[in-house]
């Protein structure tokens, strides 16, 4: 007879290999109330996460499942977007006004969200109402599980940074302006964590404090509102090896262009003489420009830090030059695993064919003496229902149509249509964006639900012939992209991932005012595996808040079979026959041999 501990540690062995353990939880309450905060010295109204600024930061690793319960104690209705989170098959979760309904206020709703193949730095934000001008932003940083090697050290410290251009007078103020159809004028000047700081300033707290010797994560965030900046640290080397969620050839910089809307992580070597040292964000392409300091500092340190700042990059023409020179020395390193074990090489982006071309070029437009911004002669709104809801209770062509845009930019400058702009799409179609700036100021633009490689920017305009030019071996997966005054930037990606999904310049004041659009990605089958179903607490509002709910997604349906076309059915037909003739013969010869 068997050893019964040994045959319990067979039926243990049994039940681990078929049952497999969830993935982990993290749960979060979140308040968000006003409050008053100074980051430039002067009281500003602000929007706080449990009475922080920044709001609570999120550390979480590969497939983690996040559930965030937001409570609004605002006095108007709240929304979060999670800025780089591809929310695979689940835009339900995006937290943009064309996937969800806000949180009204003294309400709440819980997000529940998962990190599926995703790591790196980023962050959250609010989506509606310009409130993003008085806060609201948090970081997020998602590691590589355990098992997966990174090519760094793992357990280096993480430092956060959340970084940009902040303006005094509140967002209600701002909103107030841009609704009256007038520009928001420039930043009164840049946050560093929510503080600012002045060369020389004895009084000067420090952000952080590091040990010689050992080595940091330095995450930066550019959560600013219309400014692109430039990152330098006193006396130290910034390492790049992460951005936006990708792992990068080790590069070493003493300054780096960080646009509105970006993340990345640089390994920062504590390796100089224990002092303070100044941390140094300045503007970009703003005249005049904005600078502010903050403090490094090295435990047991003594000195203050040296009055002398490490230079910036030029301004102007040369200013662009070297900033399109910076983007190109940013590359994917091939060999480094990311979320996944395999390397990110293996994915070869630059072989696969352009299944079709989107070029999108911005404009700045007057409708009625108002003040708008257009993509391809449409500037967008936002209806009262959103567009995910709309098309998922079949009643989208009531608020929306589908394709409107024109494919190529209008030949006149002025042309305008203030509509709701939703491009179909196909599920799997491999395509190329291509977005023009014929304008005076950095554009960043960024795409939710995926990642995009951004494999050229050039001066001048797109045309076919540019193709040459792209990298089409190692640029960058990622989900955002600065396109220069006077320049052209291509990307590369499929639409893998179903949903409604936003693409928006990350220029507040201009996305507000219209230049932004949203793609629809859905499957032929209305099947949870192509694309989750709506959630059974999903808020509901706008013309179907009365309907009865769809039925839900099925829990599977077979994919349908490619018609065949002609050729391929009369082929087969005549390799049946021959096979059934081949058959016949045999037997024929079986029978001769008994005859």
């Amino acid at each position: 007879m068997a050893d019964p501990r040994f045959m319990l540690s067979l039926l243990c062995l049994a039940l681990a290999v078929v049952v497999r353990a969830e993935d982990p939880y993290l749960f979060f309450n979140w308040n968000v109330t006003y409050g008053t905060i100074s980051p430039l010295g002067v009281p500003t109204p602000a929007i706080l996460i449990n009475g922080e600024y920044p709001g609570p930061k999120i550390n979480c690793t590969t497939n983690n499942n996040v559930v965030v319960n937001v409570f609004n104690n605002l006095d108007e209705p709240f929304l979060l977007t999670w800025h780089g989170i591809q929310q695979r098959k689940n835009s339900w979760v995006d937290g943009t006004p064309g996937t969800m309904c806000p949180i009204q206020p003294g309400k709440n709703f819980t997000y529940r969200l998962q990190m599926k193949d995703q790591i790196g730095t980023y962050h959250y934000y609010p989506s509606i109402g310009l409130q993003k001008a008085s806060g609201g932003v948090g970081a997020i940083n998602i590691h590589s599980r355990i098992f997966v090697k990174v090519p760094y050290f793992r357990f280096a410290p993480d430092l956060n940074f959340m970084l940009g251009d902040w303006f005094n007078k509140g967002h209600k103020v701002l909103r107030k302006s841009l609704d009256a159809g007038k520009p928001i004028g420039k930043p009164d000047g840049l946050q560093i964590n929510g503080k600012s700081g002045k060369v020389g300033d004895d009084k000067l707290e420090p952000l952080f404090t590091v040990e010689a010797g050992n080595e940091y994560r330095f995450r930066y965030c550019n959560v600013g509102l219309k400014t692109s900046v430039n990152i330098r640290l006193q006396g130290h080397q910034m390492k790049l090896v992460e951005l936006e969620g990708s792992h990068t050839v080790k590069n070493k910089y003493n300054s780096v262009d960080l646009h509105v809307g970006q993340c990345m992580t640089m390994l920062v070597k504590a390796d100089q003489e224990p002092k303070d040292y100044y941390l140094v964000v300045s503007s970009r392409f703003v005249k005049p420009a904005l600078t502010t300091v903050g403090i490094i500092r090295y435990v047991n340190g003594k000195g203050a830090p040296a009055k002398e700042l490490p230079p910036p990059p030029p301004e102007g023409v040369a200013g662009i030059a070297w900033s399109i020179n910076q983007f190109k020395s940013f590359r994917w390193n091939l060999t480094a695993s990311a979320a996944r074990p395999n390397p990110q090489g293996s994915y070869h982006y630059g072989q696969v064919a352009v299944n079709r071309t989107i070029r999108l070029v911005s404009s700045k437009v007057q409708e009625k003496g108002k003040l708008r911004f257009a993509i391809n002669g449409v500037s967008h709104v936002d209806p009262d229902t959103p567009l995910k809801l709309a098309e998922y209770y079949g009643v989208g062509d009531k608020i929306y149509k589908n394709d409107t845009m024109p494919k190529e930019p209008p030949t006149d400058a002025k042309a305008l249509q203030v509509i709701p702009n939703v491009l179909n799409t196909t599920l799997h179609e491999f395509v190329e964006i291509v977005f023009e700036n014929r304008e005076k100021s950095v554009q960043t633009w960024h795409l939710n639900g995926y990642a995009f490689f951004g494999v050229n920017i050039e001066p001048g305009r797109w045309s076919p012939e540019k193709r040459r030019n792209y990298n089409l071996i190692d640029a960058v997966s990622r989900h955002t992209i600065p396109v220069f005054p006077g320049t052209y930037a291509s990307v590369l990606f499929a639409f893998d991932n179903t949903g409604m999904w936003n693409l928006k310049v990350e220029n507040a004041e201009r996305s507000y005012l219209g230049q932004q659009l949203y793609f629809t990605c859905l499957s032929p089958l209305r099947s949870v595996r192509d694309e989750v179903t709506m959630p059974e607490d999903a808020q509901v509002c706008g013309i179907v808040k009365d309907l009865p709910k769809p039925a839900p997604y099925a829990a599977y349906a077979a994919r349908p079979k490619k018609k065949k076309s002609e050729a391929s059915e009369a082929k087969e037909a005549d390799e049946a026959e021959k096979n059934g003739d081949d058959k016949n013969d045999k037997e024929d010869d079986k029978d001769d041999k008994k005859n």
